[in-house]
């Protein structure tokens, strides 16, 4: 009789943070981890994913919003967390941890079967500062984006009038990677990265643990998340067409 399958795909859900450290100090060659280790791992996990926000855009943390215009109003204050601030305009929809915008649209009639997208382009920061009266009303077709460190603000271009204020701006945004927290949680991130984030946080520790094995460490490690960054996402076609160009006579 053959051999039967498990039938599930949960190993990434029911791998908790202390068996990545488990695993990760099995590695280096160290077994029985005390409390000291298992604090100090933590740690070092937390700051590896800080690190990975470097890493370009991880695509599980792409989310959308349909942000409620105010009229008159250019400024949307989003939080990291919901400690930080306590303005009344701060963090609508109660979306707190976003990193960066990536595109918006001016949506009209939401719900409704005619709804319709207008596309804003986002601006740098010498684009906005160029404009002569920054809350002077008309349809939003432009957004600025400020990544403090406590904060992220977008801040429209006109500010909504009368019409518009009825509208909303949807937006793709770049959520921050969810914190370690308790030893017994699952990761935030996709079964595609358990294996560089056990590499990682081997490497991390060896610096700590075992110094002589940091550099063959690194290199596994970057070699995973090479592999997965480049498998992250979804592949779509693309088109390139030459340009005509027929120069005077």
């Amino acid at each position: 009789m053959a051999n039967t399958t498990s039938g599930t795909t949960t190993f990434d859900k029911t791998f908790s943070i202390d068996e990545i450290v488990e695993e990760a100090f099995e590695r280096l060659g160290i077994q029985q981890v005390s409390g000291y280790q298992l604090k100090t791992s933590r740690r070092s996990l937390n700051i590896m994913l800080q690190e990975w926000g470097n890493r370009g855009i991880h695509y599980w943390e792409i989310g959308e919003l349909d942000l409620d215009l105010i009229e008159g109003q250019a400024e949307y204050k989003f939080f990291r967390s919901s400690g930080d601030g306590t303005s009344a305009t701060s963090n609508p929809n109660g979306v707190y941890g976003i990193s960066d915008v990536l595109e918006a649209q001016l949506r009209s009639n939401r719900t409704a079967t005619d709804q319709s997208d207008s596309p804003m382009t986002k601006v740098d920061r010498s684009t906005y500062a160029a404009f002569s009266n920054k809350l002077s009303k008309g349809t939003p077709n432009q957004y600025w984006v400020q990544r403090f460190i406590d904060h992220v603000s977008i801040s429209v271009y006109p500010t909504p009038d009368s019409t518009n204020a009825s509208k909303d701006m949807h937006f793709y945004y770049i959520k921050r990677i969810q914190d370690i927290g308790a030893y017994t949680n699952a990761t935030d991130m996709p079964f595609r990265f358990i294996p560089c984030m056990v590499s990682g946080l081997a490497y991390y520790l060896s610096m700590k643990y075992a110094p002589q094995m940091t550099q063959p460490m690194k290199l596994f490690y970057e070699d995973e998340l090479q592999r997965a960054l480049q498998e992250d996402g979804s592949a779509s076609s693309t088109y390139i067409t030459p340009k005509a160009y027929y120069p005077g006579t």
